[in-house]
């Protein structure tokens, strides 16, 4: 049974608005930047903009979207912060730790509301999530507190399962922590992990191509916004891999499995801090918040492509299943 995702702040609630600051023109349109890594159409952004709608946001009428992206490469976004901070954007909303680094890098006047990141202390956005302090809060998705599970739950699919490729980037620091604690889970699970790097997903082929020498029976896909969902699946598919990913969105694309919190939920916290920090909230007063509830996806149809049976005991603690 499919279980509602909310998320918990650390110190602050965010039920509730206050008023207008006095400090903000009644009836004043809203500048809001959005910071990206990719090109559109991504997923996090529409999500983004869809919480935003649902909050009474329409844009061109009571708010105005300044969509800066950056087509991949992560060098440009520095770059792009800067065309934010002069055009002034009363908010940037960043996406990914690397494009939340060049907002703060950019401005540290402006609030950051930094989503999808990994570990917003061990990058130095924060302070604490406790109180950030300084202009940068957001949402972090903490992915070294479950990643774990991810090779559990693939193993419960593939009892079979002796040796697994994970998908890395050199690029992505957030990448180290996530393979320390997966061997220590392979450890206790007996299989053996093999980190196959691939910087974007133009290098997909080849890392695929080191899966198969490697013989994996099975993929862990760590997250990153370069490596794109589509491309990657339909290689996945066309291997026969049995693949686990964090966001839910790759098993409704075809994926196996996935473990982790929900992009719209995530996307509508994002939208609350925008509102409250336009509503006159100080943005280092705003904790960063953790996921409380995550979601367990399986796609039956690619299970029975890569003819496995998912056991009843992994089926039953599913929330979502992809018939």
């Amino acid at each position: 049974m499919k279980r509602r995702l909310f998320l918990g702040g650390l110190a602050v609630g965010l039920l509730g608005t206050p008023l207008f600051a006095e400090a903000r023109q009644a009836g004043k349109v809203a500048r809001v930047g959005l910071l990206r890594p990719e090109s559109p159409p991504d997923p996090y952004t529409a999500a983004v903009r869809a919480s935003l709608g649902n909050l009474g946001y329409v844009e061109g009428q009571t708010v105005h979207i300044e969509d800066r992206w950056a087509e991949g490469r992560f060098e440009r976004l520095p770059v792009l912060a800067a065309d934010l901070v002069r055009v002034g954007v009363d908010v940037i909303v960043a996406i990914s730790t690397p494009a939340a680094q060049a907002a703060k890098e950019a401005t540290p006047i402006i609030p950051v509301v930094a989503a999808y990141v990994g570990d917003p202390v061990g990058s130095g956005l924060v302070g604490s999530l406790a109180r950030p302090g300084g202009n940068v809060t957001g949402i972090s998705v903490l992915n070294v507190e479950y990643c774990a599970k991810w090779l559990e739950f693939l193993k419960e699919a593939v009892p079979r399962l002796a040796r697994v490729a994970v998908l890395t980037s050199p690029l992505n620091a957030n990448h180290l922590p996530l393979l320390k604690a997966l061997r220590g889970a392979a450890g206790r699970l007996n299989v053996s992990l093999h980190p196959v790097e691939a910087h974007d997903s133009s290098e997909f082929d080849r890392a695929f191509g080191g899966m198969i020498r490697e013989r994996a029976d099975g993929l862990i896909v760590l997250p990153d916004p370069r490596f794109t969902r589509e491309h990657l699946v339909e290689l996945v598919r066309r291997h026969r891999i049995p693949a686990v990913y964090q966001w839910r969105e790759f098993a409704e694309e075809g994926g196996l499995l996935a473990y982790g919190p929900s992009l719209a939920a995530i996307a509508d916290r994002v939208a609350l801090y925008v509102d409250k920090i336009l509503k006159g909230s100080k943005v280092g007063d705003l904790p960063v918040e953790q996921p409380t509830t995550l979601e367990l996806v399986l796609n039956l149809k690619a299970a029975k492509a890569l003819g496995l049976r998912i056991p009843p005991s992994l089926l039953q603690r599913a929330d979502v299943v992809i018939q």
